[in-house]
């Protein structure tokens, strides 16, 4: 049930941290794999390294930020395989660490075209193509979007909206077979993180609070972001999948 033999998958965000565990997992499910990132180096790199291994693979750099580089994403990577079935909104941008009240116009503006914008446009790009196989949107949110992080602020609120855009693509997108959800990870150990997990205090406070007491991995969030995908959960819809150890419970 959870094979994606067959199945073409594009992930943005693709070459470190959870993008990348992403889209080694979905390869290995038996998925072709675009990457998508804004470093050519690094997409070209990811996508060496899954073809050595076996996986069949193209890269598309692209910044999703940018409405221009969105429309070249979604016709390159529908050109690379002939079709898109799985999407996988992972790019992110947190360009401010603080309260809310110092966070400027223009970190605002990147925060949310990054986090909201780009994952609305590539995926109303792609739904002809999503739709004409029962595809599968995976929109990677955080806990924050759920209950908002000290010194987070606009950022959790792009990533509220973003859960609720992944309930607005499932509720109207639903009857043409296309599936949206949207992953919240908790406090995982990425490059992108590192401000949070290499601070002792706030390190302490999210390990005291959960009940599984460790640090996530990207491999965490990645083994949801396949089931998701995959036939396994053909009948999930508009959910909000919480990979975060018990933190938020």
């Amino acid at each position: 049930m959870a094979s994606l033999s067959g199945r073409t998958a594009l992930v943005t965000g693709a070459t470190r941290g959870i993008g990348l565990a992403i889209v080694r997992g979905l390869a290995q499910a038996g998925a072709r794999v675009i990457v998508s990132s804004r470093k050519a180096e690094a997409v070209a790199a990811v996508v060496e390294a899954l073809r050595t291994a076996g996986h069949e693979a193209a890269g598309v750099p692209a910044h999703v930020g940018r409405s221009e580089d969105v429309a070249r994403l979604a016709a390159q990577a529908v050109a690379a395989f002939g079709g898109c079935d799985i999407l996988v909104n992972n790019a992110a941008a947190n360009p401010v660490f603080g309260p809310v009240q110092e966070t400027s116009d223009e970190a605002f503006e990147k925060i949310m075209a990054v986090n909201v914008r780009g994952p609305f446009q590539l995926a109303r790009a792609l739904l002809p193509h999503l739709a004409a196989g029962g595809g599968s949107i995976v929109n990677i949110s955080s806990i924050g979007g759920v209950s908002p992080e000290h010194g987070l602020g606009i950022y959790s609120v792009s990533k509220a909206a973003l859960i609720s855009l992944t309930q607005v693509m499932a509720r109207e997108w639903g009857p043409s077979g296309v599936r949206a959800n949207a992953i919240c990870p908790g406090l995982i150990r990425t490059d992108f993180s590192q401000t949070l997990w290499q601070d002792p205090a706030i390190m302490g406070r999210f390990l005291k609070a959960q009940p599984i007491p460790r640090i996530g991995e990207p491999e965490d969030v990645a083994g949801m972001a396949v089931f998701l995908a995959s036939g396994a959960a053909a009948y999930c819809t508009g959910g909000t999948y919480m990979v975060d150890g018990g933190y938020t419970i």
